[in-house]
């Protein structure tokens, strides 16, 4: 599956997949939005995330359930405990506030679309398999090359890296 190659290759890309695209305070509308559909545990609203982001972006529990517990605190979320885990639900009162904001719940959906938008991750997924396929092939013959070769990579790999860097700045 693609997602597992990007999550396979993710240090290429300086954070993925666990860069945040909210901004500070933004969870809590996107988790209350999920609550909207049905009542959810805390790792399905993490897994949703994840899908959402076509696994671009998994929040932690360090991060999802400080959230919850300050949307019950704030009245927005309740909890119940099933089989030992908590389920959460969004009350009235955060249908309400949801419903006051509901031009800036519009702009982080819309925003989370751009930041997520699927439209290139074919063509990054054979990106990054070719890159891959680098990594192996140094990995496995750099220990044993002569050094006049590892210095002709290391340019070869130099001279490519900014050619890439100046076709992104076009």
């Amino acid at each position: 599956m693609l997602r597992h190659r990007f999550l396979r290759s993710h240090r290429l890309f300086h954070g993925f997949p666990h860069e945040s695209p909210f901004h500070k305070g933004d969870l809590k509308y996107v988790v209350l939005d999920l609550l909207q559909g049905k009542p959810k545990y805390g790792y399905e609203i993490i897994r949703a995330l994840e899908e959402q982001s076509h696994g671009f972006y998994r929040p932690s529990p360090g991060v999802v359930y400080p959230t919850l517990q300050m949307l019950e605190e704030m009245g927005y979320a309740s909890s119940t405990e099933r089989d030992g885990k908590k389920v959460y639900t969004i009350t009235g009162e955060g249908r309400h506030f949801l419903d006051e904001r509901s031009d800036w719940t519009d702009e982080i959906r819309s925003h989370m679309r751009h930041h997520w938008n699927p439209k290139h991750f074919v063509v990054i997924g054979g990106i990054m398999d070719e890159v891959d396929k680098i990594v192996e092939s140094v990995g496995s013959g750099a220990r044993n090359a002569a050094p006049g070769k590892l210095d002709r990579i290391k340019q070869v790999i130099s001279k490519t890296r900014q050619e890439i860097e100046a076709i992104l700045q076009e």
